[in-house]
């Protein structure tokens, strides 16, 4: 997540220049061989017109899904802070006078969940973009923490040696801790240090954190549909291809009777180069937000979410020494 006031306009340049030296190219080489006397290759702007507003329409509305998919997973996460917190201080005060020990083993289990969710939901997936030039370059200016450490050092710091190696030898970690969550809990109804009133409460908790896995993982797991992104990008270069062929007579024609007839068409390069660049970065930030946990810049931070969760936790229970939060480099957090 970036949380500067914006991205600036160097940046910008800066993560699209290779797209803008191949638009210069493709608007240089038919501006070129029309100067030398290639005029045939100057097509009717009105064609290219519609075919760009068929393209305004599509990338419009991946950038809308886009946008709604990284919406509905910030709003998991700010559901899963919600019921963390409520989970924390139900359990805290139905079991802190009978057994404080307890209630430190099951706060720190749920660390762990968070620690096992977000490491999960930061595995590649084969449609994500991280391991695109373009994207690995930005990432050199954040740090992904889940790149940076291992999860089986990380669960260390919450759970026992035995219930580490049971965990670890599961395919879904973070839903076998919560499954180890509930029986847990449900050993300490079936002895009577709660109850029914507080089991349930409890209960509906855990399955809330369920509830929010699976959506999380939905996100996680379904791409945005390839037969839409696929239509996206064909229109797309074919509209990048035609445009500088469109605007060669409409410049050729603003030199005519003047000092400068028959060279107003070069402004044909940086006139096409800005109109096929914006519509290629329009569709490069779609894709961008597409996948909200992949671990771009762009992502929901749902490290410093989780972190932001444990010290809270921690702080219901007087704990000193709380971990630190977690702060943005270069105005990325994540």
């Amino acid at each position: 997540m970036h949380s500067g006031k914006r991205f600036g306009f160097r940046e910008f340049v800066m993560w699209t220049r290779r797209s803008i030296y191949v638009l210069t190219i493709l608007a240089a080489i038919p501006t070129v061989l029309y100067f030398f006397g290639w005029k045939f290759l100057s097509f009717p702007w009105q064609p290219i017109a519609i075919m760009g507003t068929a393209v305004a329409f599509i990338v419009g509305f991946k950038n809308n899904a886009s946008y709604s998919r990284l919406w509905e997973a910030r709003q998991i996460y700010g559901a899963i802070i919600n019921d963390s917190r409520s989970f924390g201080y139900i359990v805290r005060d139905a079991l802190s006078e009978k057994n404080s020990d307890k209630v430190k083993e099951i706060f720190k289990r749920h660390y762990a969940w968070l620690t096992a969710l977000r490491f999960q939901l930061r595995e590649p997936r084969a449609w994500e973009n991280m391991n695109t030039v373009q994207f690995e370059e930005y990432a050199k200016y954040y740090e992904i923490p889940e790149k940076l450490s291992k999860l089986d050092d990380e669960l260390k710091n919450y759970l026992s040696e035995q219930e580490l190696q049971y965990i670890l030898s599961k395919k879904n970690r973070a839903t076998q801790l919560m499954a180890s969550q509930s029986r847990d809990l449900s050993g300490v109804y079936a002895r009577g240090e709660i109850n029914d009133f507080q089991w349930t409460q409890i209960n509906q908790q855990l399955v809330k954190f369920t509830d929010n896995q699976g959506k999380a993982e939905r996100i996680k797991n379904f791409p945005y549909p390839r037969n839409f992104s696929s239509i996206t990008t064909y229109l797309l270069l074919l509209f990048i291809l035609f445009v500088p062929f469109g605007l060669l007579k409409e410049f050729d024609k603003l030199g005519e009777g003047t000092a400068f007839e028959g060279l107003t068409v070069w402004f044909n390069i940086p006139f096409s180069l800005l109109v096929t660049w914006c519509f290629h970065t329009l569709d490069n930030v779609g894709e961008a937000s597409v996948n909200p946990f992949e671990g771009s810049a762009n992502d929901v931070p749902i490290t410093q979410i989780s972190r932001t969760i444990e010290i809270d936790m921690r702080d219901m229970l007087d704990e000193d020494n709380l971990p630190p939060a977690i702060t943005p480099k270069n105005n990325i957090v994540l």
